[in-house]
């Protein structure tokens, strides 16, 4: 069965950091790509980076470039998201899914709210 455990969240404000992890089991967790994708308040789920089955290729979308950084271990079958420069409008729940284009395999997600 697979299993996405987000942990990491919590209240930030503007321009604090945050670093999100994700713990991995149930699959051969460096077979996959693997994302973060968020879901704000009365939004869809929007996706915000992928990361290549070993590390060597990211992905961001364009108003996370700069700010985020993804990143893996593959040895503890981890996944994380280094967050910086927060924004009000990153205030969302926080999902690390499995794969780059299907999202239906994620984690109960992580709330990350930027507030001052």
């Amino acid at each position: 069965e697979v299993q996405l455990v987000e942990s990491g969240g919590g209240l930030v404000q503007p321009g604090g950091s945050l670093r999100l992890s994700c713990a991995a089991s149930g699959f051969t967790f460096d077979d996959y790509f693997m994302s973060w994708v968020r879901q704000a308040p009365g939004k869809g789920l929007e996706w915000v980076s992928t990361i290549s089955w070993n590390g060597g290729s990211t992905y961001y979308a364009e108003s996370m470039k700069g700010r985020f950084t993804i990143s893996r271990d593959n040895a503890k079958n981890t996944l994380y998201l280094q967050m910086n420069s927060l924004k009000s409008e990153d205030t969302a729940v926080y999902y690390c899914a499995r794969g780059d284009s299907d999202y239906s395999h994620r984690g109960q997600g992580t709330q990350v709210t930027v507030s001052s």
